[in-house]
């Protein structure tokens, strides 16, 4: 069968006109998850669930286990269900891979199998695995695949997240509440359900937003490049040492510190050769991130090309040295942030 979209799931599941088979996976994995269990909850809904809803960890998975479980009648019911999570066709061992291509050449009518990815991805077009996965598992039922959300779209799921929870929650404010935690739909659900709860029903305000919603590693370090830019070395040190004492990855950071300035970067030769702003996301990945453009192009007229090309060469410098792993690396990033400050007030004199 040919890969169904998520409408077509959602009929299926609602109608409980079920293939034999599906395969969930996808960049958003919440969704992946999410409809793993209401296939899980609706195909096994009938006769004690011990027996008609059964599932697997990919992790380890014994196909011949996985095997039993499928070809066992159900009971009390025409139907069961058997699910794996996460399951992982690399990893399988010797026979295993073609033992589980006979099992989904071979389904029963009486079970409703369902593979899904809560939080194991993979790249669908490179990975000749998975390629030929998919090729046998189109062909054993339905496969979906679940796209990245715009920001515009979790904006609209997290404001109908609160508005299900007796919260109001205005586009203004959930794409503020965005900007710091990410875009990603299982952490935005997260979110939403904790200022609920602080809410306790009502508008979920600004304030309330800025005060309990957890930043990310990259709403953290745009903090942190914030400082730097506007030359304020007590900031910059006291948000740089907090990311460190927080055990995040030396690497990690100097990347996302990287990206801010690209940003900066891309988007003024843009606009000076006579392009938008946007004109970067045609040639980077800038999918869910468009906010960073945005951002970027306010800012970037504070500052010349020239600075920004020193910067990135600062930047280049300390991401050889920290990945030849010689020396310290904390203090590797303390220089790079006194040499981008230093930069950036030198820029100030001229």
């Amino acid at each position: 069968m040919p890969e169904i979209t998520e409408a077509e799931l959602k009929k299926q599941i609602g109608r409980s006109e079920f293939a034999r088979f599906y395969f969930l996976y996808g960049e958003e994995t919440y969704l992946a998850e999410y409809y793993g269990r209401k296939l899980i909850a609706k195909a096994g809904a009938q006769g004690p669930k011990d027996f008609n809803q059964q599932r697997f960890s990919g992790e380890n998975l014994s196909v011949d286990d996985l095997s039993a479980a499928v070809e066992a009648l159900p009971v009390a019911a025409e139907r069961k269900c058997v699910a794996v999570s996460d399951l992982d066709v690399k990893s399988l061992r010797g026979s295993q891979a073609g033992k589980l291509q006979e099992l989904l050449a071979d389904l029963p009518d009486t079970c409703v199998l369902v593979v899904f990815q809560p939080s194991l991805s993979f790249d669908r077009r490179r990975d000749q695995a998975w390629k030929k996965f998919l090729l046998v598992a189109g062909k054993a039922g339905n496969t979906v695949f679940f796209r990245r959300r715009t920001e515009a779209e979790v904006e609209r799921f997290v404001c109908v997240a609160a508005e299900r929870r007796g919260c109001a929650l205005s586009r203004k404010d959930a794409a503020r509440m965005l900007a710091l935690c990410g875009p990603d739909l299982r952490t935005a659900k997260n979110e939403v359900e904790k200022l609920c709860a602080y809410a306790g029903g009502g508008e979920i305000t600004a304030r309330t937003v800025d005060l309990l919603t957890s930043k990310n590693l990259e709403a953290r370090v745009f903090d942190l490049s914030k400082a730097i830019l506007a030359g304020n070395s007590d900031k910059a040190y006291e948000i740089l040492g907090q990311l460190l004492n927080q055990n995040e990855e030396p690497v990690a950071v100097l990347s996302v510190l990287s990206g801010a300035y690209l940003d900066l970067y891309r988007v003024k030769i843009s606009l000076l050769s006579g392009f938008s702003a946007m004109e970067p996301s045609k040639h980077f990945n800038y999918a869910r991130k468009e906010f960073r453009l945005t951002n970027a192009a306010r800012d970037s007229k504070r500052y010349s090309v020239a600075m920004l090309r020193q910067s990135l060469d600062a930047l280049l410098k300390t991401d050889v040295a920290l990945k030849s792993a010689r020396g310290d690396r904390r203090l590797a990033l303390e220089k790079l942030v006194a040499e981008l400050i230093w930069i950036v007030e030198r820029e100030k004199m001229d």
